[in-house]
């Protein structure tokens, strides 16, 4: 069997929390789609296709990952991508429960279709692209935060230089 997973998000930016969820499905699944979703309701700092890019850039190196942006209900895309499971990552209770009830009324848009809950990685369980945005605009390090390609397009995306080497 040729499980199709998809491990869906704004990410914008992708952390490195997204990161190591993506890198652990990949190592679970034959074939995982990161699914970047346009939601223009979290005012996104970065084009759909600027997030895709960077995602892209972040996973260059994992050959059973690919990355597409969706627009709409993810259960359409799943359908029409022929995904049968979708990977969460959960950080609190409240995340949980939300995506508890999403893998719920999912399932029942699209009976097909499973949901995995993933822990982060104890090192990236405070991370979130919000609180990413919202320290770099206060000229916090990025570094531990975000996959190496982004730092450079995060910092211009904010006015800031990219750190010297060395420091």
């Amino acid at each position: 069997m040729n499980v199709v997973a998809a491990y869906s998000g704004t990410f914008d930016p992708i952390t490195l929390g997204h990161h190591d969820l993506i890198r652990r499905a990949a190592r679970l699944f034959p074939r995982l789609i990161v699914a970047v979703g346009l939601n223009p309701s979290k005012n996104p700092r970065f084009t759909l296709e600027e997030r895709c890019e960077l995602v892209r850039a972040s996973v260059a190196d994992l050959g059973n990952v690919e990355v597409k942006g969706f627009d709409g209900l993810v259960v359409d895309f799943a359908r029409d991508n022929g995904v049968t499971v979708l990977v969460r990552g959960v950080r609190t209770v409240g995340d949980f429960d939300y995506e508890k009830q999403m893998a719920v009324m999912n399932r029942d848009l699209y009976p097909e279709l499973d949901t995995i809950l993933l822990a982060p990685s104890p090192q990236y369980a405070h991370l979130s692209s919000s609180l990413v945005r919202e320290l770099t605009g206060l000229g916090a390090p990025v570094t531990k935060l975000v996959p190496k390609p982004v730092v450079p397009v995060l910092l211009e995306r904010f006015g800031r230089k990219a750190p010297r080497r060395g420091r």
